[in-house]
């Protein structure tokens, strides 16, 4: 135990040292758990975190990006939004760590060393899109209860490990799996380490998808710490809530899973349109599962001033959780008319998409750029917040920007 924290004072200490660019005078005396004075604005420096991402919550941990955060074709860490419900674990020993698949539909429950899994397997790399499925919350009115997120709990990252469906094939599962079910290591904010903060998970079919993994390896390097290290199940296109961070097991279910954050109306959302601030019963609520077409300008930033006669440039992403994005159109009267942008390929399936497109405004003044991505169905964005619901999820809006030309 003492050996692990002196690992993460000294972690915490070239992490601090990092932010500030220099060498902190007399490091080694500073008081444990102490954030330098000049990182006190930051309270996710800890994480490596860009100091213009924003701290929503920090028990647990809930951080959020800003649209020109967002700009990389593939979300380095820096910039990647957190979203955790309990505490990070602390011991996350890889030479011990074991993921364990069992439950009432398996045929030969075993366990699986990290080493194993990553030798026993072919590996697999995917670009994929993960969404707090309450992206965009704060929007709602009435306003529901929650993190007040804005537009950047999403991410894009490269995933490397492997795919779940070769390891319940290893272990078999029986005729009657619906199921999938998580764990994983994180604490309960109590403290309880008996209590299960959040096991969430996804059906048979989904989990048997080529892209659902088992990943080790974020945009190459191990993933970081509280992006889920050293295991996480990755499923993209679904709310991200999905994809278990630090996963220790696997449970292989006969009827929809039941873990905490899967009933009620936790990541659930109205059957049919109800009126703003209407009480919902649970049988009448909905699991979400893929995530709404959306897109977002991250660049310029939003205020950016040009001068008249000059072209704008704009560019940014689309995503339509298991579709594929058709179309992005951009307004610049506030949805009268719309023109097109020039629109990327996937990288690979359930992949955000690039988009970019010119736009002259044709006189001084102030203007609002917006973007609209249309899915490969033909389900354009809304350009209002859409139908509400208790929790405040799959807000998908049109993004705007401001933009003033002088």
């Amino acid at each position: 135990m003492v050996k692990r924290r002196e690992f993460i004072e000294k972690s915490l200490l070239l992490a601090f040292t990092k932010a500030l660019g220099m060498d902190i005078a007399c490091g080694h005396l500073m008081p444990s758990g102490y954030v330098p004075l000049e990182l006190q604005d930051y309270p996710d420096s800890p994480f490596n975190k860009h100091s213009d991402m924003v701290t929503l919550n920090d028990n647990p941990w809930n951080i959020e990006a800003q649209a020109h955060l967002l700009d990389d074709r593939i979300t380095p860490a820096e910039r990647m939004f957190i979203r955790n419900n309990g505490k990070v674990p602390e011991n996350t020993d890889i030479a011990s760590w074991t993921l364990t698949i069992d439950g009432e539909s398996v045929v030969k429950p075993r366990s699986y060393t990290f080493a194993e899994l990553r030798s026993d397997f072919q590996q697999h790399t995917y670009q994929l899109t993960l969404e707090c499925g309450g992206n965009g919350r704060s929007e709602f009115d009435p306003p529901a209860s929650g993190n007040q997120w804005t537009v950047g709990a999403v991410s894009c990252a490269e995933w490397t490990g492997v795919r779940l469906r070769d390891l319940l094939n290893d272990v078999g599962i029986k005729s009657d799996a619906m199921y999938i079910g998580y764990y994983g290591k994180d604490v309960h904010l109590s403290g309880d380490r008996k209590k299960v903060v959040i096991s969430r998970g996804v059906p048979l079919a989904k989990a048997m998808m080529d892209e659902t993994l088992i990943a080790f390896k974020m945009n190459g390097d191990d993933i970081p710490l509280v992006h889920g290290f050293p295991l996480r199940l990755v499923a993209g296109g679904w709310p991200a809530s999905a994809s278990g961070k630090w996963l220790s097991r696997l449970s292989v279910r006969n009827i929809v899973h039941d873990g905490p954050k899967m009933t009620g109306n936790s990541y659930r959302v109205p059957c049919y349109p109800v009126a703003p601030g209407s009480g919902v019963s649970d049988e009448d609520m909905c699991i979400i599962e893929s995530m709404p077409v959306k897109s977002l300008i991250t660049w310029p930033k939003s205020g950016a001033v040009i001068q008249q006669g000059r072209t704008l440039a704009i560019r940014g992403h689309a995503w339509a959780g298991e579709n594929e994005v058709g179309a992005v159109d951009y307004s610049i009267d506030f949805g009268a008319t719309w023109r097109p942008c020039a629109l990327e390929k996937p990288r690979n399936r359930l992949a955000w998409q690039h988009w970019k497109a010119n736009v002259n405004p044709p006189e001084k003044g102030y203007y609002e750029v917006w973007a609209r991505a249309t899915d490969s169905n033909g389900t354009s964005q809304p350009m209002v917040v859409p139908a509400w619901n208790p929790k405040g999820y799959l807000n998908n809006a049109c993004h705007r920007i401001a933009v003033k030309v002088v």
